[in-house]
This record gives C-alpha cells, sequence and structure tokens, in this order.
C-alpha cells in the first residue's frame, strides 16, 4: 500500500511539471527569435518592450515603453495581466488575440509545446 502512495504522488508531481512548464532551454532556443525586439535579461526597452518580469506584469505597463498599439493599450485596461494562460493565447495567434497589436512580423507559435517552452523561459526571467 505505501509504494502505492509513493507511485501515485511521483505520478502526481510529474504530471504538475509537465503542465506547469515546459524547457526552459527549448524556450531560450525559441526566445532567440524575440530578442531582435525584446530582452529578458534588463529591463531595456528596444522595438518591443522588456520582458523581464512579465509573467504576472498587467499588460502594456512596461516602464518607459511608449509605443504600445491602442489595441495592446485597450487590453491592459481591461485589467488584463499577463499570466501563463494569456501568454499562450497571444503567442498561439498574437494577431488575432489582440487585433492591432504591431507584432505583425512574427508567426504565431501552432504548437503548444513551443508556446509552453517559451512560456517556461519568459517565467524564468
Amino acid at each position: 500500500m505505501r509504494q502505492l502512495l509513493v507511485r501515485t504522488i511521483f505520478l502526481a508531481l510529474m504530471a504538475e511539471g509537465s503542465s506547469a512548464g515546459g524547457d526552459v532551454a527549448e524556450g531560450e532556443k525559441l526566445f532567440r527569435n524575440c530578442s531582435p525586439c525584446h530582452s529578458v535579461t534588463d529591463k531595456t526597452n528596444k522595438a518591443g518592450p522588456y520582458l523581464r518580469g512579465v509573467v504576472g506584469r498587467p499588460v502594456a505597463t512596461a516602464v518607459g515603453y511608449a509605443y504600445y498599439s491602442e489595441a495592446m493599450k485597450a487590453l491592459g485596461a481591461t485589467g488584463a495581466v499577463w499570466d501563463e494562460a494569456t501568454l499562450d493565447a497571444f503567442l498561439k495567434d498574437p494577431r488575432g488575440f489582440v487585433q492591432g497589436t504591431r507584432m505583425r512580423n512574427v508567426p504565431p507559435l501552432k504548437r503548444e509545446t513551443e508556446r509552453a517552452d517559451l512560456i517556461a523561459f519568459l517565467k524564468s526571467h
């Protein structure tokens, strides 16, 4: 009975880890496509706002970034926060999720695993 309990707890922890995250190293590779416009190492804005600490941050609130689209500002005005679910929806279809976003040159991440990996990477910064 004890062995069954240990296995159950182990499986539950494994499931929690996989659903809660992705692979940070794979996410870092994906972020290379984002790095020309976004920074995660510090709070330096580039063509796009810095993404350091983005997970949990209210939408359109990167300090010193003055180029948010009206659509992104409107989303921010609703009280939306860049949590895992919001980031996932945005990364899946940026232009569909925020119609009028200025982030137009980046293809959406269609694979759930890629989105999870990128979000895990962002969470680590």
